[in-house]
């Protein structure tokens, strides 16, 4: 493991770079601003370390982060129609989006442009570093005094895994994801149309035009959602269907078979580079992964003199239903006050 000084935020605070490895030709790099993965470094089918995650060239672009790339994203992932819920009869307003009304990310003041503090851990079989965070009461409008913590660790077995913890006095959100931007030729090599994914979901939750989730199931048979039994990004991604319309491609919410929170992190997908052979498998405990194309993105400022454009990455954020806070049809992602509450999500690598 190593530590180093990465940049200094607007504050004057210090920010460092801490770089798990292991034994198997696997590096990922982490940053306190944000408590976001730079970097994560994985031997393709040759042998060859390809770096699989979009980024940023230094640490002050971390600082207000445009895309998420890397991102812990908290209290809340994903929307909250019209940046407004209730708990216990309380009802709690956070700031809308100018552009629709609605709450993204707990934007503006987001997890992500905020320095964490951090330990670290090396043992035979892991390393690890432990962010943490204090978020008080009506932080991003949301209740109670929180405290949070968020667990890299790179295993033997090429598994990166993230553990979320959180707790409050008060019961809050606690809706909590990772950003990463994947493309598994490497950063920067094109789009990502002939990745091959396999999601065993038999539905997405149904959105309006605003892709806030109306409570109801769409049956992905027949539709260009159906991934169970695999195909490329790029197979279905400009069909003539409304809910990509919506989107501008794929940006959904796919309900994990089962359809409920799961006691431990299970096989939801996973995502293979047509060109690297890297193979990206993906578990979680939670009841849903959103798929995210990164639809129209054209960022000339990325890591290693890189531009990237459309459908330069996919994400998987793995979560409760978008705005489930206000759908009584979907799980709750409610942490109860004075509880300790746990999640789980794990990307491993292998090659084909």
């Amino acid at each position: 493991m190593e530590i180093r000084k990465y940049g200094v935020t607007r504050a004057g605070e210090e920010t460092s770079i801490i770089t798990l490895k292991n034994n198997r030709g696997m590096t990922a790099e982490l940053t306190d601003m944000g408590a976001s993965l730079v970097s994560l470094l994985v031997p393709d089918k040759d042998g060859k370390p390809v770096d699989v995650v979009l980024g940023y060239p230094s640490s002050e672009v971390y600082e207000h982060n445009p895309n998420c790339f890397g991102a812990t994203i908290g209290r809340n992932g994903n929307r909250i129609a019209n940046g407004h819920f209730t708990i216990n009869g309380k009802e709690y307003q956070m700031v809308k989006n100018p552009l629709n009304g609605h709450n993204l990310h707990s934007q503006p003041d987001t997890f992500y442009t905020r320095k964490w503090g951090f330990t670290t851990e090396t043992g035979p079989d892991a390393e690890c570093v432990t962010f943490t965070l204090f978020s008080p009461d009506k932080d991003q409008g949301f209740p109670g005094n929180m405290d949070i913590e968020v667990t890299y660790t790179l295993t033997q077995d090429n598994e990166l895994m993230i553990d979320y913890y959180g707790f409050s006095d008060a019961d809050t959100v606690m809706n909590m994801t990772n950003h990463s931007y994947f493309n598994l030729n490497g950063e920067g090599s094109g789009d990502i149309l002939g990745h091959k994914v396999v999601l065993y979901s038999d539905y997405i939750t149904e959105t309006d035009k605003d892709l806030i989730p109306t409570g109801k199931l769409l049956d992905v048979t027949g539709t260009p959602f159906d991934f169970r039994e695999g195909k490329t990004i790029g197979q279905d991604i400009e069909a003539d269907n409304e809910a990509l319309h919506f989107g501008h491609g794929y940006d959904h919410n796919f309900v994990i078979n089962g359809g409920k929170r799961q006691e431990d992190a299970q096989l939801i997908g996973k995502c293979t580079g047509d060109k690297s052979g890297i193979v990206m498998e993906i578990y979680t405990d939670l009841p849903g992964v959103q798929m995210y194309t990164s639809n129209g993105m054209e960022f000339p400022g990325g890591k290693n003199g890189h531009a990237y454009h459309n459908h330069a990455a996919v994400c998987f954020e793995t979560q409760f239903a978008p705005n489930a806070i206000n759908l009584p049809e979907f799980e709750s992602p409610i942490l109860k006050a004075n509880h300790e509450a746990t999640t789980l999500t794990v990307y491993r690598f292998l090659t084909e």
